[in-house]
């Protein structure tokens, strides 16, 4: 069974009576031990998709239709109160902002402690114990449980919210941009965090970022995602090196590589479209160099063009584009 399985999963937020097609039709499992990374632009959907998995979306947004099962367990139909039991529990977040994701008030430990206490029968010496265990092997000294967020570097705020996130025991973590304002050394040191207690603790793992390099370090499986569409899916090995998708091939053309030979990096013309009134046929055709007619009045399938390789594109088993 997987630990994630999400289909035709699709929700909108609304502006009056307008909708913005902010997540269309997708879908992607999570395996134990697995790591899907989502990239893609800003906007395209990624934190949607996240918080629509977890039932936090503001009180605009709206799941529209779609499956969420968490562990063989449907999501979408559970009440508020059901979900708050679940979540933590079952399944926790890393939001992206280490600043912002403490309460500055409150000692960091009390936090903690608050959760696992609402979440199990247990005392608060018994949680403070235990939260001690997840600082130590985040890296943290116990010690500073009883600190306020403000005395926390940026790299130990980060730390701190992973403890948080492993303190109920959940099976699926969702890390939205965990390290994106963190310099590169403290990226990497929290990255290689990630990935040994994801293996302790036979986590699935939502990867939720904009870097690609990240998604190629670290992701065992790769989604790229446009105008709330997954338009490319597969082993994180077949996307970067056999793109099937024109999107794909320009995002990983504009990342450097300090490995390869020297080229010219690639972008990508215009702007992501609006979702309140997307274009016809493909989302991408107004800023693809491949598009025909076909791409402006039909939208293409999402269809399996090699096992386990997924693409929405009208010629991607022509495309193949090579990295």
């Amino acid at each position: 069974m997987h630990v994630l399985k999400v289909d035709d999963l699709t929700t909108h937020y609304y502006l009056g009576n307008r909708p913005v097609r902010a997540v269309e039709n997708v879908s992607f499992t999570i395996d134990k031990q697995e790591t899907l990374g989502v990239a893609g632009e800003s906007g395209c959907g990624k934190t949607t998709t996240a918080y629509s998995i977890m039932r936090i979306l503001p009180a605009n947004g709206e799941i529209i239709h779609g499956s969420v099962r968490l562990d063989g367990e449907e999501l979408t139909t559970k009440t508020e109160e059901e979900m708050r039991q679940l979540r933590w529990r079952s399944a926790s977040i890393v939001f992206q902002y280490a600043m912002n994701a403490f309460n500055p008030v409150l000692r960091i430990g009390e936090q903690i402690v608050e959760v696992m206490m609402e979440k199990f029968e247990v005392t608060k010496e018994e949680a403070v114990n235990v939260v001690a265990g997840l600082f130590d092997e985040v890296g943290l000294e116990p010690s500073r449980l009883r600190d306020y967020p403000h005395e926390f570097s940026g790299g130990m705020l980060q730390r701190a919210i992973i403890a948080q996130a492993l303190s109920c025991d959940p099976k699926l973590i969702i890390a939205d941009e965990p390290v994106t304002a963190l310099d590169v050394i403290v990226q990497n040191k929290i990255l290689d965090l990630l990935r040994s207690l994801q293996k302790k603790y036979d986590l699935g793992v939502l990867f939720i970022t904009h870097d690609l390099s990240v998604v190629a370090e670290n992701c065992e499986s790769t989604a790229i995602m446009y105008a709330g569409n997954i338009v490319e899916k597969g082993s994180t090995s077949d996307v970067f090196k056999r793109r099937l998708h024109p999107y794909t091939h320009k995002l990983v053309g504009a990342f450097p590589s300090i490995t390869g030979p020297k080229k010219r990096l690639e972008f990508i013309p215009g702007t992501p479209p609006n979702l309140l009134n997307p274009p016809p046929g493909c989302k991408f055709h107004p800023r693809c160099p491949f598009a025909e007619d076909i791409c402006k009045t039909s939208e293409p399938e999402y269809l399996e063009i090699n096992p386990g390789h997924f693409a929405k594109c009208h010629f991607a088993g022509q495309l193949e584009l090579e990295g």
